[in-house]
């Protein structure tokens, strides 16, 4: 595999882990010309469904935008990518196992709550003030006071 920070083709596995549920398997590499580290994941490639945005178009299902939002929902969070990885698993398993060729959306960012509920409350509440788009001070408050329970 090709270094990403100087394109050197040659780098070595230095060490590879397997997932809690096996669902990947990550290797820690060096290379060997400017002996810098980093990190790849080894998935199966499946097909994931499409996903229909509220406005009815249909996009490509991206693992890289669900580790986006679960990024800012955790900014400055005491949550590992370990378990963000593991969550971002989860919900792919959840789609597949749903056997549909399309997902709404909604559906889709409610996965992400759940996922975001069990990790960390406050990036939850990110998560759902913006996901939800609440329109009085009230409905907020409520959800903030439902996650302090």
């Amino acid at each position: 595999m090709k270094c990403p920070f100087c394109s050197h083709p040659e780098t070595q596995v230095v060490e590879t882990r397997e997932s809690e549920g096996g669902d990947f398997i990550r290797r820690r590499r060096r290379c060997s010309a400017c002996d810098k580290r980093f990190t790849t994941y080894e998935r199966p490639e499946v097909n994931f469904p499409a996903i229909v945005k509220k406005d009815g178009r249909r996009v490509e299902y991206k693992r890289e935008k669900l580790e986006g939002s679960f990024h800012i929902a955790l900014r400055k969070r005491p949550v590992g990518t370990e378990q963000v990885d593991a969550a971002i698993s989860h919900i792919e398993e959840r789609l597949l196992q749903l056997g549909q060729r399309e997902v709404l959306s909604t559906r889709l960012g409610e996965m992400v709550m759940h996922e975001l509920q069990k990790m960390d409350k406050v990036a939850y509440v990110r998560y759902a003030s913006v996901y939800r788009s609440f329109e009085h001070i009230e409905e907020f408050k409520a959800l903030v006071d439902k996650v302090g329970e």
